[in-house]
């Protein structure tokens, strides 16, 4: 007979060391997006020396390499980040590998997660049939949950995972991995599992900071471990060109990613059940393609350049980043194409048909006597969208791209990822989402790992994020009001957003080492709408022990 637990604060994981090595809890931000941004809020910021790895968690009582196999593992739910939602306890001695236990799965997708397993409990593959002291992963098509969703039960000495897909099974393993890590093994009882949010992630700003392959696949592994699905990569704007390209040679900064080096990344990141959401940004952040092409280069009513931005009213840009976005499409399997639009400086002056009156001329020609050089931005922004749904994908794009009020409305079916809403006319969340729109969080009051910390940014930490940020909190500290739809149909979910505004400030180490915590926080906050169950301190400890 088995007896449900509620997984509370009350029931603290056994095995957690917690007080061992509370990491610095750096954190993470991004981009301020050309200084419109503001004070992220009370200064819970780390320096860069704060920012060096924490110590590794010291061996306890429940460490797998000090306790025998037939030690009964601790009762209560297993030691891992983020906790799983629902475990049922049994009564029964648990699960710790053994000398000849085996991962065990049938062929195909079960087993090259079986072996992925094996791998990192230093274990066998076997096809099966299993057998006590074995972890045994099983694809059941159908299996209520969804597809991220698994059920682990450990009983008889066994461990046995199912899910419906191959994602799924996946997170079972993680589970495996961390509760042996954080506490020796599994406990006795069944474990059902799902995400509350299906886009949970980084976003990774490589366009004003060169990070190596190498550097971007030990992330993969890090969100990977975490159940954390999405990776951002903002590779193009007015500092740099970061991934080669055919179409358009010239625009590409000298330190950048290969073909090659972007179809590893996108190959370990399918293995790893992350998809890689790649983003050019247009037709404002775009210096690095006017540097090499100035011909697009938008300027104001006294010839006055307007940084980053092209000119939408010259058909050749739209030419230029059409080819980009129908070249680099198809080197991303993933389902989205980010199309950015935000802070197109023509739209950031007081006056734009007085500064641009010949954008204002054009968009008056195009769209009757009431349109504006907003008209003209959501147009473009509306073709581009056009371009990146013929190639398959959805598009997305920053909500300040998204204007109210104008002739022409922005393209429905683009997602609204939110960051800001300290722009000039800013709106708020809930204007998109009562429009019917998706919206997803990257909030830049928690979100947000701005490199140097510019313009009152403070780096952000993960103690801030696990206990005043959620979804619905989608500007500000606040949420949206709570008549407002916010389920994961309509907040899909979040990202933890490096901008490398000073590239200079942080080396890639030290990023690597300041996001580390707020990740695990966003990896908690994005899997389990409840609050969470484990103080910080706890929480910190043991993000510690059980990360790679």
């Amino acid at each position: 007979m088995g007896r449900s637990v509620r997984i509370t604060r009350a029931s603290a994981v056994r095995g957690t060391v917690a007080s061992c090595a509370l990491l610095a809890t750096m954190s993470l931000m991004g981009c301020p997006r050309d200084g419109h941004a503001g004070h992220p809020g009370a200064d819970d910021s780390r320096s860069a020396q704060g920012s060096a790895a924490a110590p590794a968690a010291s061996p306890a009582a429940s460490d797998p390499a000090t306790v025998s196999p037939s030690t009964p593992v601790p009762q209560g739910p297993p030691a891992v980040v983020p906790a799983v939602r629902e475990f049922t306890q049994r009564s029964g001695p648990g699960w710790r590998p053994a000398p000849g236990a085996r991962v065990v799965a049938a062929a195909g997708k079960p087993a090259d997660e079986a072996r992925r397993l094996a791998a990192d409990l230093g274990l066998t593959y076997d096809a099966g049939p299993a057998r006590a002291g074995d972890v045994e992963l099983i694809a059941r098509a159908g299996q209520a949950g969804g597809p991220e969703s698994y059920e682990l039960t450990v009983q008889d000495h066994k461990v046995t995972v199912t899910a419906p897909e191959a994602a799924g099974l996946f997170y079972g393993t993680r589970t495996v991995v961390q509760a042996v890590r954080g506490g020796g093994g599994l406990p006795e009882g069944v474990i059902k599992d799902a995400p509350d949010r299906p886009q949970r992630g980084l976003n990774l700003d490589t366009a004003r900071k060169h990070f190596t392959a190498d550097w971007i696949e030990s992330r993969l592994r890090e969100l990977a471990d975490l159940k954390l699905n999405q990776l951002g990569l903002h590779f193009s704007d007015d500092q740099g060109f970061r991934i080669e390209s055919s179409s358009h040679p010239e625009v590409v900064s000298p330190q950048h990613l290969t073909k090659a080096e972007l179809r590893r990344i996108t190959t370990l990141a399918s293995d790893l059940h992350i998809t890689v959401v790649p983003e050019i940004d247009s037709p404002g952040h775009l210096g690095a393609v006017i540097a090499a092409r100035p011909a697009l280069q938008l300027r104001d009513a006294s010839g006055t350049a307007a940084r980053g931005a092209v000119d939408i009213g010259n058909p050749e840009s739209a030419r230029v980043v059409d080819d980009l976005l129908r070249e680099f499409a198809p080197l991303f399997p993933g389902p989205w194409f980010h199309l950015g639009a935000d802070e197109y400086r023509a739209l950031m002056s007081r006056d734009p048909q007085a500064a641009y009156p010949r954008l204002a001329q054009l968009a008056r020609r195009r769209f009757g006597p009431q349109g504006r050089v907003q008209d003209l931005a959501t147009a473009w922004l509306n073709d581009r969208a056009a371009v990146v749904r013929g190639l398959g994908k959805t598009p997305k794009a920053w909500n300040d791209g998204f204007f109210a009020g104008g002739v022409v409305s922005p393209d429905k079916s683009i997602e609204v990822e939110y960051w800001t809403g300290k722009e000039t006319g800013a709106r708020r969340p809930q204007d998109y989402l009562n429009e019917g729109r998706s919206v997803v969080n990257l909030n830049d009051e928690y979100l947000y790992y701005v490199l140097g910390e510019p313009n009152d940014f403070r780096y952000p930490t993960g103690e801030r994020i696990y206990g005043a940020w959620s979804p619905p909190v989608l500007r500000g500290t606040g949420p949206v009001p709570a008549n407002v739809a916010t389920g994961a149909d309509r907040v899909p979910g979040g990202r933890l957003a490096v901008w490398c505004d000073r590239a200079d400030a942080q080396s890639p180490e030290q990023v690597a080492s300041g996001i580390r915590l707020p990740l695990a926080a966003v990896s908690q906050r994005l899997w389990d709408p409840r609050p969470p169950r484990l103080s910080w301190a706890d929480f910190a400890a043991l993000a510690a022990k059980v990360r790679r």
